[in-house]
């Protein structure tokens, strides 16, 4: 007999969580995996603000002394999605240095 197996639903998988301590992520510097980073060009930055809004790694940040976006290279993933997302084409990816 060929009986199939039901996969459960998601109302039946278990619950759980991954607890860690509060505000422990700055410690874990996720950009150590990367390939390419993102390179922005300041004369060509209007300032928007989209890199930081679509960056899921919360790597982009606004310099205060200059007005535009910047990376922090110890959290930033190199997945691409800022250089995407700018609409003035300011941001490149480009091979990482090792």
């Amino acid at each position: 007999m060929n009986e199939q197996k039901k996969e459960p639903g998601w109302q039946d998988l278990p619950i759980g969580c991954v607890m860690m301590e509060a505000r422990s992520t700055r410690h874990y510097h996720t950009g150590d995996w990367r390939s390419q980073i993102p390179v922005t060009d300041a004369e060509i930055c209007c300032s928007c603000g989209l890199c930081w809004v679509y960056c899921p790694d919360c790597s982009r940040y606004r310099d205060l002394r200059t007005g535009k976006y910047d990376v922090n290279n110890f959290f930033c993933k190199g997945c691409g999605i800022c250089a995407r997302e700018c609409p003035t084409g300011a941001i490149k990816m480009a091979e990482e240095e090792t």
